[in-house]
C-alpha cells in the first residue's frame, strides 16, 4: 500500500524537487520507504507502507531492459497465480511483489491485462522510450487517483489532492459545481473536484498521456453490470455465495505483516470475522484473529460487537469516544479527507483505524456488501410500492395533495414518481428544493447539475440492462454514493493512520457473483441481503445474521444543542458559505436546530464546508 505522485511535461522545471515534495505531504500514505524517477518529461514519485515483499519491494521497479517502470498504490490479491502464468511465458523476476507482476502483466497484454487483476489498485507505468504514461484506477474505485488537466494538458496526478495543489502551474480556485451538488449529495458526485481543474480518474477507467504529442486519452476498461439469472436455484446460490466469499476473504489476508478486521456486530462484519477465524485456525492454530470497534460515550452499540466476539472468541478491541474529541480532530481530518464529506461515521473509522493501528498494518472491512448484495432497506420500497400499482398515477398524486404531513405521506409520493425523480442516493441531506433556496451564486447554474452525470449514465445504463427500479438503485448507489462517500472515507481514514483497509465484499469474483443475482435473492420475506444471510446460516452468530444494519452511527442529534456556539459561528462567520450561500436560510437551519427541529445533519455538512475551505483557503499548511 502506498501513495503515489507524478510531475508531468519537458517545459517543467525542479521536477525532482517538486516530486520529493509532493510525497512528502502524503507520507502517512507509506511511512516505510519512498522511491523516485525523473527525467526530463517526468517526475516521478510514491511513499510506501511495505505490506508485501517487505524487503525487496521498493519501489519503482523496472522491466528486464528497464525501459518500462511502475509506481503502484494497492494491493493484488491474486498475484502469485499470474506471477506462475508469467513465468511460464518466461518472464524473469528480481522480486517477490505483486507490484512486478502488474509490470509483467502489462508488458504481456498491455491494458487488456487488467481484467486480470484481482484486487485494488492504483498505478502509473512510465515507457521511457516513447514517453508515455499509462495508469489505472481499480474496478469499483477502492484506491483514490487524481489528476491537473488544463486545457488538453495532464499537468500531474496523485492519490491525494493535497499533494497536487504545490503545483507552480495550479491556481487553487473552488468548483462551486461541486458545493451546489454536495449540499444535496453530502459529497461530491462528479468527476471534477471542490479543486477547479483537479479530476478524480473514475473506477474501472484507465489514462494514456502521450507526453511527445502533449495529449491524453481516457477509456472504461470494466463497469459493473446485472445480469440477472433469474432461474437461479437458492440452494446453489448459498453455495456459491459461501464459496466465493470464503476464497475472497483467504485472498484478501495474504500479507506479510499483521492483519485484523473491524467489527460492528452487523451481518458484514461478521461474516468477515468468522472466515478469517476459520482461516487463522487452519494456518495458525491457537491464535486469535484482532477485532476493534467504536462507540461514543452518549451512543455505544459496542454491545453487538462484543456479544459476536465472545462467541468467535476474537481479541476484541472497544474504544470509547467523547463529544470534544471528535470536534477536535475535525480540522486535521478535514485536511486528510481533501473534499467536504459530511458523512459523521468518517470520523468515527478514523478513531477505531488509529487504534487498529497500534497492534496491526491491515483490516478487513464490509464496504460494498449493501451495495451489491442489496442492503438498504430504501432498496425494497419500489417493491412495496407495486401495491398501488393498480391506481392511476393523476389519482394516486390527487390524493396525496389532500393529505396533511403524516407518517407515510413520503412514500407515497416515492410510489407515485419514477425512481429517476426522486433517488439520488443513501444521501439526500437538503432537498432540491431546500438546495435551490439555499444557493445565491450566480456563477452556477443549476439547471445544468441537478442531475450528476454519473447519477444520470446509472439511470440509462439500467433502463438499457432493463434491470428493477431496486436494482437500479443498487446501480446509482455503486456508482455514486459509494466511490463518493463509502470508499472514500475508508481510504482516508484508514490511511491518515498508515492503515491500510481491505474489503472482501468488492472482490471482482464477489461482484461477477452479485451481478447474476436476481431480486427475489437479494430481497425476501421483508429481509434484505437474504442470500448473504442464508448463505451464512449456522456459520455465523445467529445474532448477528439477523441484526439490523450498525457500522459506527454517531450521536449528532445529542451533541449540537443550543450551547453548540463554536459550532454554529463558525458556519455564520465562514467567508466561503457567505459567498454562495443566502445565509438568511442558514440561520434558519441553525435556528431550528436550537429550538428543537432536528437539522443535525445539515448543521454537520455546513459547518464541515466552512472547516474545509478554512483549511485550504485560508491556513497555511
Amino acid at each position: 500500500m502506498c501513495g503515489i505522485v507524478g510531475i508531468l511535461g519537458k517545459d517543467q522545471d525542479n521536477k525532482e524537487q517538486l516530486v520529493a515534495e509532493m510525497a512528502r505531504i502524503i507520507e502517512h500514505r507509506g511511512p516505510d520507504q519512498d522511491g523516485f524517477f525523473n527525467d526530463d518529461y517526468v517526475g516521478l514519485g510514491m511513499r510506501r507502507l511495505s505490506i508485501i515483499d517487505l524487503t525487496s519491494g521498493k519501489q519503482p521497479i523496472s522491466s528486464a531492459d528497464d525501459n518500462l517502470l511502475i509506481f503502484f498504490n494497492g494491493e493484488i490479491y491474486n498475484y502469485k497465480e499470474l506471477r506462475t502464468d508469467l513465468l511460464a511465458k518466461g518472464y524473469v523476476f528480481k522480486t517477490e511483489s505483486d507490484t512486478e507482476v502488474i509490470l509483467h502483466l502489462y508488458e504481456a497484454y498491455g491494458k487488456a491485462g487488467l481484467s486480470r487483476l484481482r484486487g485494488m489498485f492504483a498505478f502509473c507505468i512510465y515507457d521511457r522510450a516513447s514517453h508515455s504514461l499509462f495508469l489505472a484506477r481499480d474496478f469499483f474505485g477502492i484506491k483514490p487517483l487524481y489528476y491537473i488537466k488544463l486545457g488538453n494538458s495532464i499537468l500531474g496526478f496523485g492519490s491525494e489532492i493535497k499533494s497536487l495543489l504545490i503545483h507552480p502551474k495550479y491556481k487553487k480556485e473552488v468548483n462551486n459545481t461541486a458545493t451546489f451538488n454536495y449540499l444535496r449529495f453530502q459529497y461530491n458526485p462528479l468527476e471534477e473536484t471542490f479543486f477547479k481543474n483537479i479530476f478524480s480518474l473514475r473506477p474501472g477507467h484507465c489514462m494514456t498521456v502521450d507526453l511527445l504529442a502533449n495529449s491524453f486519452e481516457i477509456e472504461r476498461f470494466w463497469q459493473f453490470e446485472f445480469h440477472a439469472d433469474e432461474k437461479l436455484d437458492e440452494t446453489k446460490a448459498q453455495t456459491k455465495t459461501l464459496d466465493t466469499l470464503r476464497d475472497s476473504v483467504a485472498h484478501h489476508m495474504i500479507s506479510d505483516v499483521p492483519v485484523g478486521s473491524f467489527l460492528s456486530g452487523g451481518v458484514d462484519s461478521s461474516i468477515i470475522a468468522t472466515l478469517m477465524n476459520e482461516i487463522i485456525e487452519k494456518e495458525k492454530p491457537g491464535s486469535k484473529n484482532k477485532t476493534f470497534t467504536v462507540g461514543f460515550k452518549e451512543l455505544s452499540e459496542g454491545q453487538e460487537a462484543r456479544e459476536t466476539s465472545d462467541v468467535l472468541h476474537t481479541d476484541h478491541t472497544e474504544i470509547i469516544i467523547g463529544k470534544e474529541e471528535y470536534f477536535s480532530v475535525l480540522p486535521k481530518l478535514v485536511w486528510h479527507f481533501d473534499e467536504p464529506v459530511a458523512d459523521p461515521s468518517a470520523i468515527a473509522l478514523y478513531f477505531v483505524a488509529r487504534e487498529a493501528r497500534k497492534k496491526v498494518t491491515v483490516v478487513l472491512s464490509g464496504e460494498g456488501a449493501d451495495e451489491l448484495f442489496g442492503g438498504y432497506n430504501i432498496y425494497c420500497a419500489p417493491l412495496a410500492a407495486h401495491k398501488f400499482a393498480w391506481l392511476p398515477h393523476s389519482v394516486l398524486k390527487m390524493v396525496i395533495s389532500l393529505l396533511p404531513d403524516m407518517w407515510g405521506k413520503n412514500y407515497l409520493k416515492r410510489a407515485s414518481s419514477k425512481l429517476s425523480e426522486w433517488y439520488i442516493g443513501n444521501a439526500s441531506i437538503f432537498s432540491e428544493e431546500e438546495q435551490t433556496k439555499l444557493w445565491s451564486s450566480p456563477s452556477v447554474i443549476p439547471d445544468l447539475i441537478r442531475n450528476p452525470p454519473f447519477l444520470a449514465s446509472s439511470y440509462t445504463q439500467a433502463s438499457t440492462s432493463h434491470t428493477s427500479d431496486s436494482a437500479t438503485m443498487q446501480l446509482v448507489d455503486i456508482n455514486t454514493w459509494m466511490v463518493g462517500d463509502i470508499l472514500a472515507k475508508a481510504d482516508k481514514m484508514t490511511m491518515a493512520n498508515s492503515l491500510e483497509l481491505r474489503v472482501p465484499f468488492l472482490d471482482i469474483e464477489v461482484a461477477k457473483l452479485a451481478e447474476t443475482l436476481p431480486d427475489n435473492l437479494k430481497w425476501k420475506d421483508g429481509q434484505t441481503k437474504y442470500i448473504l444471510r442464508k448463505a451464512f446460516t449456522s456459520i455465523i452468530p445467529e445474532t448477528a445474521r439477523n441484526r439490523r444494519k450498525l457500522g459506527f452511527p454517531t450521536p449528532l442529534r445529542a451533541w449540537l444543542t443550543a450551547d453548540s456556539t463554536d459550532v454554529y459561528n463558525t458556519i455564520r462567520n465562514s467567508s466561503y458559505l457567505k459567498s454562495v450561500l443566502n445565509m438568511g436560510e442558514v440561520e434558519k437551519v441553525i435556528t431550528e436546530q436550537i429550538f428543537g427541529k432536528d437539522n443535525s445533519r445539515k448543521i454537520y455538512l455546513l459547518y464541515i464546508l466552512a472547516l474545509w475551505y478554512t483549511v485550504f483557503f485560508e491556513t497555511s499548511k
